[in-house]
């Protein structure tokens, strides 16, 4: 068994996945095209952190709207981008206890867009695990494009379900 494919024992914390490929994301929340915001998970400390890798092109389809003449992602966006980073990591952590269930976003704090992103730029998301009561887990979340803040905020999320 690979570091992607071992197995976790719910609510373990500390074990390091190195990736986690699209397949695995697509298994893990529900999201589809044109609403799948993330396209690979990095550097994953189970209960704990991740990244989440969004590759901008210009074949989005917000860009058709937002706004054709100055392409940028939508803020509302990034921060969907955050919260799928972060529900990924919840049922990467909790493992089989986690299959058929869902996570839902319920809060955002503190958001605020530093930089535009654009068609080209790779968008890292940095999500930590600030508390987790239950169900209820709450991330600190911050977006880089080559190394520099373009957008940050705190999300609470609760997993739901069978």
């Amino acid at each position: 068994m690979d570091q992607q494919e071992q197995a976790t024992p719910e609510g373990a914390g500390g074990d390091r996945i190195e990736a986690v490929d699209i397949a695995r994301i697509m298994q893990a929340i529900p999201h589809r095209y044109p609403f799948l915001l993330v396209d690979r998970m990095v550097d994953v400390v189970l209960g704990e952190s991740a990244i989440g890798i969004k590759n901008v092109t210009i074949n989005e389809n917000f860009f058709q709207g937002h706004f054709p003449a100055h392409p940028v992602m939508p803020g509302v966006l990034i921060v969907e981008a955050m919260a799928q980073t972060s529900g990924v990591l919840v049922v990467e952590t909790l493992g089989a206890s986690a299959r058929g269930r869902l996570v839902y976003f319920m809060s955002i704090e503190n958001a605020k867009f530093r930089k535009p992103v654009g068609p080209g730029d790779q968008l890292r998301i940095h999500v930590n695990k600030e508390r987790q009561r239950g169900n209820v887990w709450k991330f600190g979340c911050v977006a880089r494009v080559d190394g520099a803040v373009v957008a940050e905020a705190v999300i609470t999320a609760m997993i739901v379900g069978a």
